[in-house]
C-alpha cells in the first residue's frame, strides 16, 4: 500500500540527517508482519532480492521491465560516469560517526546499490548513475496492534535536467511495473520464509 510522504518524513529516522537534500519520491507499507526485532530478517531478504534482480511476475510487469532496461541500455541511463564514484562516496562521507562506525548492512553484490548503514529499526542503501542519485530506506514500524512491519521509502536527487526528465519518463514504469512487482515479491518471500522459520521452531 502506498503511503503519504509524511509517514516517512515525520518519523525520527537517521536518514533525515544524511539525505535532507533528497526528494522523498515514494513511501510504501510492506506486507511483512513480524516482531520488534525482525528488521534484520527483512534486510537480508531484500539484499538477496537486489542481488538476484526483480523483473516482474506478470505479463505487464515483465514487458515494462524489458522496455525499461532496453531504454536504459540504448540511452546510457544506467551507466556510471566520471562523477558517479564521487557522488556515491558523498552520502557515506556524510554519516555521523556512530553510523559510520556501526554496522553497514549487507553486501549487495553487483547491483548498483551500496549499503550505507543498518540499525535496529532502519537500513539505507544508495545508488548513483548518470541520471540520479537514489536511496532505498527500509524502516521497521509498529502496526498499531502490537506487531511490526516494513516500510520502504525511495529518496531521489536528480542529476540536472537529464535526471528530472528521467524521473518523469520512468514514472509509469515505477507505478505499473516496478513497485507492484517488488512489493508482491517481498510479501511472498516473507511469507515463505516465515513458514520455514515456524517449521524450524
Amino acid at each position: 500500500m502506498r503511503l503519504p510522504r509524511t509517514d516517512h518524513t515525520e518519523r525520527p529516522w537517521r536518514i533525515h540527517e544524511i539525505a535532507d537534500d533528497f526528494n522523498v519520491e515514494d513511501v510504501w507499507a510492506l506486507p511483512t508482519p513480524g516482531g520488534p526485532d525482525d528488521l534484520a530478517l527483512l534486510v537480508r531478504q531484500f539484499a538477496e532480492g537486489v542481488k538476484s534482480g526483480v523483473n516482474g511476475d506478470g505479463f505487464v510487469s515483465r514487458v515494462l521491465f524489458a522496455v525499461r532496461w532496453k531504454l536504459g541500455a540504448l540511452l546510457g541511463w544506467d551507466e556510471p560516469d566520471a562523477d558517479t564514484e564521487v557522488r556515491r562516496a558523498c552520502l557515506r562521507d556524510r554519516l555521523p560517526a556512530d553510523l559510520r562506525d556501526g554496522p553497514r548492512g549487507p553486501d549487495l553484490g553487483s547491483s548498483p546499490f551500496t549499503s550505507l548503514y543498518q540499525r535496529d529499526d532502519e537500513w539505507a542503501a544508495e545508488m548513483a548513475n548518470k541520471t540520479v542519485q537514489g536511496v532505498v530506506h527500509i524502516g521497521w514500524v509498529p502496526d498499531g496492534s502490537g506487531g511490526y512491519h516494513g516500510q520502504m521509502a525511495v529518496l531521489v536527487k536528480p542529476n540536472g535536467p537529464l535526471g528530472a526528465l528521467y524521473m518523469a519518463a520512468i514514472k509509469p514504469f515505477r507505478y505499473l511495473g516496478v513497485y507492484p512487482a517488488l512489493i508482491r515479491s517481498i510479501g511472498r518471500e516473507w511469507e515463505a520464509r516465515a513458514a520455514t522459520r515456524g517449521n524450524a521452531d
